[in-house]
């Protein structure tokens, strides 16, 4: 699995279109920024899951913050497995980063705040590569493992 983690509009997705050369017979491209759906299946090398974040905020909306980081560690293990089951496989995983700056006043953010962090931290633990991007420039975090 691969992370690839940055600022809101700092040119992650850019950077993962180029640097897998991603065309479209080969991978999936799935958007929570487009309204898209987390799907229950996959098809193709690449599969890329953009705007996990928000994914997250819709998740926490009718589960406690427990839950929702339970069900996304089963989410994650899902990935996992999907990509162990061919070695041409690889799971990319977009998320912005909203874990800086002014902590929310409003505890439902707050709380999507936490959430974020924490499955963020899952994620990076289990993904053989993360790279966090900002203003289109890559700063490889972890590789390998």
């Amino acid at each position: 699995m691969h992370f690839v983690t940055g600022g809101a509009f700092n040119g992650k997705s850019a950077w993962v279109k180029n640097f897998y050369q991603l065309n479209e017979q080969e991978h999936l491209w799935i958007s929570a920024y487009k309204g898209n759906s987390l799907p229950g299946s996959f098809f193709g090398h690449v599969v890329v899951l953009e705007g996990i974040e928000e994914w997250l905020k819709n998740c926490h909306v009718n589960s406690s913050i427990d839950a929702s980081r339970e069900e996304w560690q089963r989410l994650l293990q899902n990935w996992l497995a999907w990509e162990a089951g061919d070695p041409a496989r690889t799971f990319v995983v977009i998320g912005a980063d909203i874990t800086k700056g002014v902590v929310p006043a409003d505890p439902g953010a707050r709380q999507w705040r936490d959430l974020t962090g924490w499955v963020y931290q899952d994620i990076a633990k289990f993904s053989s590569r993360v790279d966090l991007i900002w203003y289109g420039m890559s700063k490889q975090l972890k590789q390998g493992e």
